[in-house]
């Protein structure tokens, strides 16, 4: 798969009848091997598909990659969505929502994709760009539209909502994530993953808990 001389976009993206075949394969060979390990010939055997047929959808992997992160973003954030229409306790809720939020940035799928649109931007923005749409700004959005919802019903006072979300999110990322994005550490300890998570909790909310839940938390 060639190395596309313009920006990979996702206009450029051809959609056909064996296009969900074709991204499944990918994502369990990408999931697996990393943007770097996945070779052409492992993909096409894992979807089923000629090489041919891949390179009619995706004549460059990283739109093929992007596509994948796409997706997986998208499983993610639907998940999401019924992790936050099904709690209103604010502590359940953002416990759930940042176990996923470190799951997908401490997985080798998750931290593959953040290192290519960092090493890529230059030549690709059109990639970052993609990949942020599809992952953080729609992080971003459900976490706004439950924090919306959390002070209507007095649960949370927050005023500024994208700046919670954005601070919550990088909060859930604290001390591991740069170690794993360096290489200096490769696994993260459930007692460590625990530990930011629980630490980004009630770092969040002794900002924003309502003043009644602050207070029975101190009893």
């Amino acid at each position: 798969m060639r190395d596309a001389e313009a920006t990979p976009t996702a206009s450029t993206v051809r959609k056909g009848r064996k296009f969900d075949q074709v991204l499944e394969g990918a994502r369990a060979v990408f999931m697996r091997d990393g943007f770097e390990g996945a070779s052409v010939d492992e993909i096409a055997r894992a979807a089923g598909v000629s090489k041919a047929t891949l390179y009619s959808y995706f004549p460059d992997k990283r739109l093929l990659f992007a596509e994948v992160a796409k997706s997986e973003c998208l499983r993610q954030a639907d998940n999401a969505i019924e992790l936050l229409q099904g709690d209103h306790d604010p502590r359940r809720v953002l416990v759930e929502a940042g176990r996923r939020i470190i799951a997908f940035f401490t997985s080798d799928f998750g931290l593959s994709m953040y290192r290519l649109c960092v090493a890529e931007s230059h030549r690709f923005p059109d990639l970052g760009a993609y990949f942020y749409r599809s992952g953080p700004q729609l992080l971003r959005e459900r976490l706004t539209d439950y924090f919306r919802e959390a002070v209507a019903e007095g649960r949370l006072e927050i005023q500024d909502f994208d700046l919670a979300a954005d601070q919550f999110a990088e909060l859930c990322r604290a001390s591991f994530f740069p170690r794993l994005l360096c290489g200096v550490q490769n696994d993260i300890p459930e007692t460590e993953i625990m530990r930011v998570l629980n630490g980004a909790v009630d770092m969040f909310l002794a900002r924003y808990a309502c003043k009644e839940a602050k207070e029975q938390g101190a009893r």
